[in-house]
């Protein structure tokens, strides 16, 4: 078994995770970060997506994040969200419909232009949160 590690998951409101792990899961800036025991200090701005906690009994918890910061210390990790929700809590039929719609605005749109950055992240942050909601459900 992996050593375990202290971990915390916060957002503006509230704590989502509070506890050990044996590994985390994460989508940095920079692309996909583990992390496990002794991991060396770091620090790393989070894009949207999941959060993906290994707990000591080997069960994963999954949480949403909008974007946030990492930090790795020796004695605990923190993970600072935006915003974020368990993916478990999140309603598909919800978030399915939310993404259709962005789709349909995005037509005409241009990328580059103020709308389209908006839209373009509404669209990363709803396919995140359908990732996050098909992951629990295996």
């Amino acid at each position: 078994m992996a050593n375990a590690f202290r971990v915390s998951v916060v957002s503006q409101d509230r704590s989502l995770y509070e506890g050990t792990v044996q590994q985390i899961a994460v989508t940095a800036a920079s692309g996909e970060l583990g992390i496990l025991a002794g991991h060396t200090p770091l620090m790393a701005s989070l894009k949207p997506g999941q959060v993906r906690l290994t707990l000591e009994s080997g069960a994963e918890e999954v949480i949403y994040i909008s974007g946030g910061f990492l930090e790795v210390q020796a004695q605990q990790t923190i993970i600072l969200a935006d915003s974020a929700e368990r993916a478990a809590e999140l309603d598909e039929a919800k978030v399915r419909a939310a993404k259709e719609r962005a789709e349909a605005r995005m037509h005409g749109l241009q990328a580059d232009d103020e709308d389209g950055k908006h839209l373009h992240t509404e669209l990363a942050q709803l396919t995140a949160q359908l990732s996050a909601i098909r992951r629990t459900r295996r």
